[in-house]
């Protein structure tokens, strides 16, 4: 028998370290899949009225008329006998008319009207339909 051999330390594996990698590339991803679902509720609220757009009054504002004349399938609006019907975002509302707002829906907000209907939901545009 010979002489022993003499021991040498183990040399770093590559499958610790491709593990080490791995596991903190998951954690990485997790962080930012649970940034983005935390991100998706911050939404701002919009409040919406229906109003006739043919009556533009001079100052700027618009006549507030009931929401069933409102279609709320994703911003169309309805030209009837009495005018266009449209979801007016956002406006500041004064007795029956209502102004500085806009009728381009906005993106990743929740609209409600004012009876407390929700028009869209923030994050991915769901609206709801139905009575209010």
């Amino acid at each position: 028998m010979g002489t022993p051999r003499p021991q040498t330390p183990p040399s770093p594996s590559g499958i610790k370290s491709s593990t080490a990698i791995k596991l903190g590339t998951l954690g990485v991803l997790s962080v930012l899949v649970v940034g983005f679902c935390a991100a998706q509720d911050d939404y701002e609220e919009v409040g919406a009225d229906c109003v006739d757009t043919s009556t533009l009054n001079p100052d700027g504002s618009y006549v507030v008329v009931d929401d069933d004349y409102c279609d709320d399938d994703g911003g169309s609006h309805y030209y009837g006998s009495h005018g266009a019907y449209r979801w007016y975002y956002g406006g500041t509302r004064s007795g029956g008319r209502v102004y500085r707002g806009t009728t381009v829906r906005p993106a990743d907000a929740q609209i409600t009207t004012r009876t407390g209907r929700v028009v869209q939901r923030g994050g991915f545009g769901f609206h709801s339909g139905g009575g209010g």
